[in-house]
């Protein structure tokens, strides 16, 4: 190839060449959405009190709370929940840009521009989490009436 553009031999090799990468992003695209789409994520907070999975959108598709809940009051749970929820969809951000740059790369700026919108749209800022709770936290709080003890 001599790179004469007006030499038809060299025009096709061109051609050939440019539909081999086009059929190589197409390919590679479709790889990664089938991947993108099978992820999901299961975080617990750590206090252990829930167990967050989310799905490859950052949709909450499972929630498990443990029998620690019962010693904490509401507002520690939903914190938990929020925090964990929080962190699954970082680690399904993480997890998604790896996996576009695994498989269509990142040196084009098509796969930059999926990559930092992925993050922009799944990334949290982290739910401020308490320290753990002990038992004598717990103390005046009765969870039969959900009321505090005065």
């Amino acid at each position: 190839m001599d790179g004469n553009i007006l030499d038809p031999d060299s025009a096709r090799e061109r051609l050939a060449a440019w539909k081999g990468r086009i059929d190589k992003l197409a390919a590679d695209t479709q790889a990664m959405s089938a991947q993108l789409r099978e992820v999901r994520i299961s975080v617990t907070d750590p206090n252990g009190l829930a167990e967050v999975t989310v799905d490859s959108t950052g949709a909450l598709v499972d929630l498990r709370l443990t029998d620690r809940m019962l010693r904490s009051t509401p507002e520690a749970v939903s914190r938990a929940v929020l925090a964990a929820i929080s962190e699954a969809r970082n680690q399904l951000a993480d997890r998604s840009q790896e996996i576009i740059a695994s498989t269509v790369g990142t040196e084009s700026a098509a796969a930059q521009a999926i990559a930092e919108s992925v993050g922009r749209q799944l990334r949290s800022t982290p739910v401020e989490q308490p320290a753990p709770a002990t038992s004598a936290d717990n103390e005046d709080y009765d969870v039969r009436s959900d009321l505090w003890r005065k």
